[in-house]
């Protein structure tokens, strides 16, 4: 991008766009283009000032911002990082902004505000850089469990290379899959596990989120997929038909017990300036499972979970990233395809059959040896 990161701030709160306005501009690569009130000033500056990225509210008069942010996905579609207020009804509204397209979030405090913004300028800047280079992927509803689980009038279930893949891990339960994803990744995740059956290998994921927000991402993921979907609790079984989501604030790393995957959930420091980090989940999944495991990166800025990466792959295990036409930001795995630390690029809709084709292959391989 050449020239200064042009940004619209859009909040009904004249603090927040006083102070976001003040502090963003001191920044020598962001130009604040305007700020707006409501949505519907927002619209009206929209038609002569293009901006980059727009930092957008969600509770708003006059059109709420979620509304905007589909207007806007289905127009002209813009990278929006969302500001809320981190409280439960803030984090489902935020949810419900990251599946209409928004690329990320800042979470703001309900006390404290001028000081926290003054003080979090740095976060919204890191966010609103990485947004300016996002490609957003605006998004049709999901689909209810019962609806995406009826196959289609020409559906032949049999004869399916996915169907094989159920028969086929049906007969064990040794195989686990990994994933870790940051920006734009709660579109990407969805995408995958709305495509896996309820016969699948277990899988831990970590997806960069804040507390309270993790749960809630994990019971609409359990709506609508047809493996069950959890947010992840110390000593929890990893088994198959089963996600575990870290929580927010704490990190997951994988034991192995005997025959069976657990969840450990612990306090640590943050790892690559994240609780919970892609890192310590991948490095545990590298030293417990080796080759019996799958490994997969998906969209994200930075450089969290590419070293860990690297040790799933020199243990054996397969790996996947997402490539950077279907990446919303392709630093996450840019950075593990550097340090030679993948077996596959592949687009997110090739995600879920692959993990179904190699869990299916490996099990084969194993039962005919056995």
């Amino acid at each position: 991008m050449s020239g200064p990161i042009k940004v619209a701030v859009v909040d009904d709160s004249a603090v927040v766009r006083q102070v976001l306005g003040q502090r963003l501009g001191q920044a020598r690569d962001v130009q604040v283009l305007f700020t707006a009130a409501d949505p519907l000033l927002a619209r009206q500056r929209m038609a002569t000032a293009s901006p980059d990225v727009i930092v957008l509210d969600v509770e708003m008069p006059k059109m709420d911002g979620i509304t905007f942010l589909r207007q806007i996905m289905a127009e002209r579609p813009t990278p929006v990082v969302i500001c809320s207020t981190l409280t439960t009804q803030g984090a489902a509204t935020t949810l419900d902004a990251l599946a209409a397209g928004a690329v990320s979030f800042v979470t703001k405090p309900t006390l404290g505000l001028k000081e926290f913004l003054q003080e979090g300028a740095e976060e919204l800047l890191r966010h609103i850089r990485a947004a300016a280079i996002a490609r957003p992927r605006g998004r049709a509803p999901s689909r209810p469990r019962a609806e995406a689980a009826a196959p289609g009038p020409t559906a032949s279930p049999a004869a399916t290379p996915a169907a094989a893949a159920v028969r086929a891990m049906a007969e064990t339960s040794e195989r686990i899959v990994a994933i870790g994803t940051s920006t734009g990744g709660t579109q990407a995740l969805e995408t995958v596990l709305l495509a896996l059956p309820r016969m699948c290998p277990a899988i831990a994921v970590v997806q960069h989120m804040p507390e309270k927000f993790t749960e809630l991402f994990a019971q609409r993921l359990d709506q609508i997929c047809e493996m069950e979907v959890r947010e992840a609790a110390n000593n929890d079984r990893l088994i198959p038909g089963r996600v575990l989501i870290a929580p927010g604030g704490r990190h997951l790393r994988v034991r192995r017990s005997g025959a069976y995957w657990h969840a450990e959930v612990f306090d640590a420091p943050a790892v690559n300036r994240h609780r919970p980090s892609v890192d310590v989940l991948f490095r545990s999944v590298a030293e417990c499972a080796g080759a019996n495991a799958l490994g997969v990166i998906m969209t994200g800025m930075g450089d969290d979970g590419a070293r860990g990466m690297k040790r799933m792959h020199e243990a054996g295990a397969h790996c996947i990233a997402q490539d950077e036409a279907t990446s919303v930001v392709f630093g996450m795995p840019m950075e593990a395809i550097k340090l030679g630390a993948v077996d596959e690029v592949m687009a997110l809709e090739r995600i879920a059959p692959s993990i179904l084709r190699h869990a299916a292959s490996r099990d084969l391989k194993t039962a005919r040896s056995a």
